[in-house]
């Protein structure tokens, strides 16, 4: 039996490359036409010209709490529920709607395998004619959909478990015998654990995918010492599936129908190989087609292929949060206001602001790399581009390039809270 879902998971490098660049300018095109919300953020944007990574990423990055301004403005006007984002309407197109914190309302298409889960169920070792114990939610936001609709699609039968009701959880587990688990892996330990408590074995459960919640190593070695080989994806309400892990256990693999980039956060501009920024992805999904999707986490891409023989990109996996706002002496500083300092000096090649301090008596850093050593004036101008941007004043610290972590972040609130 093949380990690989489909041909797409071995293409070489550049033609799958070649394939999302021919894809994207349609894409785009089809998003100005059917989606009002694009018409309006890619107004002037001439799609058949973004061939290019370095053209796409001169379009805006639209971002969660933009989208969810657009639904709420569309939904007090009587307007569309989806803030003019979807390509399509309810009826036979839509078969389900969900709702995600905030609320944001995002649609399912009627294609098979909507969210394009199937993918990641089969690399997490689960095949056709196989029955699974579905534990995410079916009610509200969309995951007990989106892995039902892709172990379907991969040609597996679901049981459709939901959360709570643990004993019954343990019963259902050990009279139907599935194949495996989907869910979150703080579920699946409860309903291990009280399976033991129980009394009750269940030797068919032997692998899962787990979604929804951090996977730390620990954990992983723990379902591994109780039989359990556990694997993780990463996917949002918005996009569906993003990436998923390999057997290999080295970083996620990208889906095949996104485009990703790792962009620094508070900006759209991509950052070099292998330094951690925010994800940034642009859905091939013509129902819903977010064009540079801001998703808020951080991550890096790690170089090389995955030893499975998997050829696409592949990431760190998630890493934190990209939006980093902290309230400094009253005032809101978020990443873009850091960004905007740095592009008013050609010589910073990278910045971080620091916040120390106790309760009230916060003071701030901004520490700069650059390849000169101290540019006559940088300190007193950079503080003054500082006082400019943010309404505050700050104190500068210039540094090698090189000197400051690869973790993401853009301020760092260092403050003590004791």
């Amino acid at each position: 039996m093949s380990s690989f879902f489909d041909a797409l998971e071995q293409r070489k490098p550049e033609v799958r490359e070649a394939a999302l660049l021919r894809a994207l300018p349609g894409q785009i095109a089809h998003a100005q036409s059917r989606a009002p919300a694009f018409a309006g953020i890619l107004a002037g944007v001439d799609a058949p010209a973004i061939t290019t990574r370095a053209a796409l990423a001169k379009l805006p990055v639209i971002r969660k709490h933009e989208l969810l301004e657009l639904q709420k403005k569309h939904r007090s006007e009587g307007g569309s529920v989806f803030g003019g984002f979807s390509a399509i309407g309810f009826g036979k197109a839509m078969p389900r709607v969900f709702a995600s914190p905030g609320t944001i309302y995002e649609p399912e298409g009627a294609g098979r395998d909507y969210w394009r889960m199937a993918r990641a169920i089969f690399a997490a070792g689960f095949r056709p004619g196989e029955l699974i114990h579905n534990s995410f939610s079916y009610h509200f936001v969309p995951a007990g959909s989106m892995m039902e609709t892709g172990a379907h699609a991969l040609g597996c039968t679901v049981f459709p478990g939901g959360t709570g009701q643990t004993e019954q959880q343990v019963q259902a587990m050990a009279e139907l015998r599935p194949a495996g688990y989907i869910g979150t892996p703080s579920f699946l330990r409860i309903i291990v654990e009280k399976a033991a408590e129980m009394g009750v074995a269940l030797p068919s459960v032997t692998k899962a995918m787990f979604g929804g919640e951090a996977f730390p190593p620990s954990l992983r070695d723990w379902f591994t010492s109780h039989g359990i080989d556990g694997y993780q994806c990463y996917a949002t309400a918005d996009l569906g599936l993003i990436a998923y892990e390999t057997p290999a256990r080295e970083g996620l693999v990208l889906d095949e129908s996104v485009i990703v980039e790792i962009v620094r956060p508070g900006t759209g501009d991509p950052v070099p190989e292998g330094e951690v920024g925010e994800l940034v992805v642009t859905s091939l999904n013509p129902d819903y087609p977010l064009i540079r999707f801001g998703t808020g986490d951080l991550s890096a891409i790690l170089p090389g292929p995955c030893p499975t023989g998997r050829t696409n990109t592949r990431i760190k996996g998630w890493m934190g949060r990209a939006d980093q706002t902290t309230k400094i002496r009253g005032m809101f500083v978020h990443p873009g206001q850091v960004a905007e300092i740095v592009k008013r000096f050609p010589d910073i090649v990278k910045a971080r602001l620091v916040v120390t301090g106790e309760m009230a008596n916060d003071s701030m850093t901004l520490k700069v790399e650059t390849a000169c050593t101290a540019p006559e004036g940088l300190h007193t101008r950079v503080g003054e581009a500082i006082r400019d941007v943010t309404k505050l004043r700050g104190d500068v610290e210039v540094l090698l390039p090189g000197s400051l972590p690869n973790d993401g972040k853009v301020i760092e609130d260092a403050r003590s809270y004791k």
